[in-house]
């Protein structure tokens, strides 16, 4: 009787001062879920949630139920800390107060 197959993915995590990638072998059928609990790095990270962080197969949002496939990577996704347009908005203004009001030509 032969082995299964075997597949090799990477799961990827990262915070403002570390990033992780752990390659992990995965037997067809795998799940995205799976395959974060298999790679071992919710060990690494124990503050990920996986109930509560969304995640992604090359920065395309996926569901953890979804199947993986040969050589995908899987990125688990950090919640934004605050909302991009209030962000983008904010530093226009203060932009715009360091120099002093004036239009650019």
């Amino acid at each position: 009787m032969t082995a299964p197959k075997k597949w090799r993915v990477e799961v990827a995590y990262a915070t403002p001062l570390r990033r992780q990638v752990v390659g992990v072998e995965v037997v067809p059928g795998t799940t995205i879920d799976e395959a974060i609990r298999l790679s071992g790095i919710l060990e690494l990270f124990p503050e990920i949630d996986l109930s509560r962080v969304q995640v992604g197969v090359y920065g395309e949002i996926a569901h953890p139920h979804d199947l993986v496939k040969e050589h995908d990577r899987v990125e688990i996704y950090r919640p934004l800390i605050a909302d991009p347009k209030s962000a983008r908005l904010k530093r226009a203004e203060r932009a715009k107060h360091r120099a002093g009001g004036r239009k650019k030509l």
